[in-house]
């Protein structure tokens, strides 16, 4: 009988030589702008808390209050028991939000988009997906045991060239909005076009553009002005720039409709507390009027690429113009070497490595919130002069 144990003893250490294991650290403090390990400050720069919401008094104030009216557990799936008042609600305010007629709430936003493909794409039909899109969406591909096709990063010619060849009377594409690793932006507008010239239905995750893009935080369908016709399927998370937890998934009533009935990922599991999703709603109303939020943030980026260029660094980065700005290094060792050295300096920045990224394109994925101050920037920018 096979030694179970010391067959994933042996891929673990294969893992460590190549400078790809994974480690957790313990923080003692809340999401925001410094954390606490082992008793020890650092100023965090990993975080995804991009409006610096996830703390928020107010935010806490009225998960506190949720807790009081409607206890901690939901109970129950939605379809069962566990669809509360305060899910409603939040569901009806994300709606209005995103300028769709309905919206819906997922535990995750991996649940949400393995709920979304699987439910809408039939075995017959293709799905074209961007090579850079998050795991989720890839695994919600698998899932749906429709054709898969992924085109080169933001590749519109070759994506065309896929679309017109493809005689499926149905097609699907599908891509990130900002894509969580490189920080760019899909390109939204080309791919409704697309969409529309070869009869294909446009799915987007815009997880990490909610809150984010937008005069209103409305994220990348309002930064490039798309409706609920252009981009009839839009996804986001919660747990984000909204500093709370869950995802939704926003279109049209037969869109809604159709996910209760078919989403595996929305009908089998349990709904999120409802405590959340009150609290929630508060930070969603913050997100929207204090746009002050988006424009510290956007600072924040700007002083950080400058200070990049007037180092000589600028053309390690990666050209973003979202909080996500990743420092490619080349090698995994060098990337975790990076983060260490970083740390004993006081400062935390996470190493990605394959296969979260590919080959050869290690990172330090730096990542900006609205609660950082202009010191805070100068701070890291020095300690990367130091070290690059």
């Amino acid at each position: 009988m096979k030694d179970l144990t010391a067959g994933l003893a042996r891929q673990l250490d294969r893992q460590k030589a190549l400078n790809l294991y994974r480690t957790r650290r313990v923080l003692d403090s809340p999401a925001g702008v410094t954390a606490v390990i082992d008793g020890q400050r650092y100023l965090s720069f990993c975080s995804n808390d991009y409006l610096g919401l996830a703390n928020h008094p107010e935010v806490i104030h009225a998960l506190q209050q949720g807790a009081a009216e409607y206890g901690v557990g939901s109970g129950a799936a939605h379809l069962v028991s566990g669809h509360s008042r305060a899910h409603h609600a939040l569901e009806e305010e994300l709606a209005a939000f995103t300028r769709r007629p309905r919206a819906l709430l997922f535990s995750t936003g991996y649940m949400a988009n393995l709920g979304v493909v699987s439910a809408l794409a039939q075995r017959s039909e293709t799905l074209y997906e961007d090579r850079l899109n998050h795991a989720s969406l890839i695994d919600a591909a698998l899932l749906s045991q429709a054709r898969l096709r992924r085109y080169p990063h933001a590749d519109l010619a070759t994506l065309e060239k896929w679309l017109m060849d493809d005689g499926a009377e149905h097609k699907w594409i599908i891509s990130d909005g900002v894509f969580s690793m490189d920080g760019d932006l899909a390109p939204l507008a080309s791919l409704a076009a697309l969409g529309h010239r070869y009869n294909a239905s446009l799915i987007i995750d815009d997880a990490h553009g909610f809150g984010v893009l937008g005069k209103q935080g409305g994220g990348i369908a309002e930064h490039f002005s798309m409706d609920a016709v252009q981009l009839p399927v839009l996804v986001g998370t919660l747990g984000k720039a909204f500093g709370t937890f869950g995802a939704f998934v926003a279109g049209s009533e037969a869109l809604i409709e159709t996910l209760i009935q078919h989403a595996r990922s929305y009908i089998y599991t349990t709904a999120l507390p409802p405590a959340i999703a009150q609290a929630t709603r508060v930070s969603l109303r913050l997100a929207q009027v204090e746009d002050w939020r988006r424009t510290h943030l956007m600072h924040r980026v700007t002083r950080f690429r400058a200070g990049m260029e007037q180092r000589g660094f600028l053309s390690m980065l990666m050209p973003s113009p979202t909080p996500i700005q990743p420092l490619i290094v080349g090698d995994a060792a060098r990337a975790l070497t990076l983060s260490e050295a970083l740390l004993k300096r006081g400062i935390l920045v996470g190493a990605i490595r394959p296969p979260t990224v590919p080959q050869g394109s290690a990172r330090l994925r730096i990542t900006f919130s609205a609660a950082h101050s202009e010191e805070q920037i100068d701070k890291l920018l020095e300690a990367l002069s130091e070290l690059l």
